[in-house]
């Protein structure tokens, strides 16, 4: 690892943990994720965390994003 890419780490881990707390702390009115949401959400991270193979990155992200518009219509339907 190197140094340079230390802070950045540490910066996004610390922001993660504020929204893990945010989250926690308003449990009242969190609605559940749908499958098809999560699914959408895991291929986006899947996607960012492959970032280094250009073509499977954009391709997850590209299927996320499917999936999240996808949701959306259904919800609306409803």
């Amino acid at each position: 690892m190197q140094l340079l890419q230390f802070p950045y780490i540490l910066i996004g881990g610390l922001i993660l943990a504020a929204i893990l707390v945010i989250f926690f702390l308003n449990r009242k009115n969190i609605k559940r994720l749908t499958p098809l949401a999560a699914s959408g959400f895991a291929c986006i991270v899947a996607g960012i965390v492959f970032g280094d193979n250009i073509i499977v990155g954009y391709s997850l992200i590209g299927a996320g994003v499917v999936l999240a518009v996808t949701d959306i219509f259904v919800k609306a339907k409803k």
